[in-house]
């Protein structure tokens, strides 16, 4: 993974389906902006790319594919946002949150039985980001919180699913520096606070 030598910061957030995470960089975007930061938020998997639409349409159940080929789309996705998205706004001094990045891959593609070591190959080239933040929220409140959307379910939301999902997640700190699992089960508010003191403490800005 190459270390980010541009001028802005890139901030990941992660977790299951339903664990509040794309809530939570909404949050922290506007935290930053309010401290006088230029930022851009954005997603994974993008509708930006045509990888990132064939992704929402198998994620959708709209269509089928095998585990390692959706993953090989994922990659697809990354190297497209990262040329046109990350990195031009890294390099004008900006700070990059991405609900989503290669920790999801990992996590994803291990509960589909995919080798987690030939996933992070495939994402070795990938810019790793300066801090990643990882909720930690358990599959059946997730299920539960997916459920009152009262949405169709997509591919991975079911609760033994995001069971092995998690397992991967919560190996990523022994694997990748600057990764910190923050308990994502209290009020959104309450979560959010843990997440400002990690992002005052642990990110020079």
């Amino acid at each position: 993974m190459r270390k980010n030598i541009y001028s802005g910061k890139f901030i990941v957030v992660e977790g299951l389906d339903g664990s509040g995470q794309t809530t939570e960089a909404e949050l922290l975007k506007n935290y930053l902006k309010e401290r006088g930061y230029k930022v851009v938020l954005t997603k994974e998997p993008t509708l930006d790319s045509e990888a990132g639409r064939k992704i929402r349409k198998v994620l959708d159940k709209e269509i089928v594919m095998e585990p390692n080929n959706l993953q090989k789309l994922f990659v697809e996705d990354r190297k497209e946002h990262l040329e046109k998205v990350i990195i031009p706004a890294l390099k004008d001094d900006r700070i990059v949150i991405s609900d989503r990045y290669f920790f999801s891959t990992f996590a994803y593609g291990a509960a589909e039985d995919l080798d987690l070591e030939w996933l992070i190959k495939i994402n070795d080239h990938f810019l790793l980001p300066d801090l990643t933040l990882i909720l930690k929220v358990s599959p059946a409140i997730c299920i539960e919180r997916i459920e009152e959307r009262d949405q169709e379910k997509t591919l991975f939301e079911k609760k033994e699913k995001l069971a092995k999902v998690w397992k991967t997640y919560s190996v990523m700190p022994e694997k990748f520096e600057n990764i910190h699992i923050v308990d994502g089960e209290g009020t959104i508010e309450g979560v959010f606070e843990k997440i400002k003191n990690i992002i005052d403490n642990k990110l020079e800005l």
